[in-house]
């Protein structure tokens, strides 16, 4: 079991239905408002493992995302992220790969610690396990491409998968940023309008397809997303281990 104590934060594995439930709450309030219409729910949580993280004075959780171990890429048509994107390459991937899905944090709740004790959840799991690969879906709120144009450029530009591991297109509806755009990005908007989790992914060295996907359900677009561990700067590693 995972168990991580930063300042008022405790990191910690879901323990039964009811540590599930609630994440299942804060996920319909942070992907639906909470109007209790939709239930984010599906049969990925029934083999995932659920990583909460709660405000130790209060016991609210503020956060929580669900992971899933693999073996090595032969296994990763088992993964969420295989519904939307065509992610043959990876099958050739050697070594042990987690994904990462469901990431929300309480709509209420700005504190970067909370971002930072998950991630430290997350490093020990990957050191533990000896993980060599972390992926997932990274996504914009809302599906119009036209309030992100210019994150996608930044992502054209600087991002895009290596070839040998580059997901293809899969999906209905996708957004082919990396072929369709031109325009020359504003950088400072472009960091704004970045996803926290993305932007996160991006400093440790990760790479984004060259495609989004394009979510009416969740009302979101997405890219896949991936982190190869060797690759993740030795600072950014002593960090993350430091907390």
């Amino acid at each position: 079991m995972l168990f991580l104590r930063r300042g008022r934060y405790v990191a910690r594995t879901a323990k039964g239905d009811r540590d599930i439930s609630r994440a299942f709450q804060l996920r319909d309030l942070a992907f639906f408002g909470g109007d209790g219409q939709q239930a984010d729910k599906d049969s990925f949580d029934e083999v995932c493992t659920h990583l909460l993280v709660e405000d130790c004075e209060s016991g609210e959780l503020v956060c929580c995302f669900r992971f899933l171990l693999l073996n090595d890429g032969g296994e990763i048509e088992r993964c969420y992220s295989a519904q939307y994107y065509e992610l043959s390459a990876l099958r050739a991937f050697q070594g042990p790969m987690v994904e990462m899905g469901r990431f929300c944090v309480h709509p209420d709740r700005t504190d970067p610690d909370i971002l930072r004790i998950a991630w430290a959840a997350m490093t020990r799991y990957v050191d533990d396990n000896e993980v060599e690969f972390l992926f997932g879906c990274s996504s914009f709120a809302g599906t119009d491409a036209a309030d992100y144009l210019d994150a996608f450029a930044v992502l054209r530009d600087r991002h895009i998968a290596p070839r040998k591991w580059l997901p293809k297109i899969k999906a209905p509806k996708v957004f082919q940023y990396a072929a369709r755009l031109t325009r020359k990005p504003n950088l400072k908007l472009a960091q704004m309008r970045m996803p926290p989790l993305l932007r996160t992914y991006l400093l440790m060295g990760g790479w984004v397809s060259d495609h989004a996907v394009v979510d009416p359900h969740m009302n979101t677009m997405h890219v896949f997303t991936g982190l190869e561990i060797k690759e993740i700067p030795p600072a950014r590693k002593r960090l993350l281990r430091g907390i």
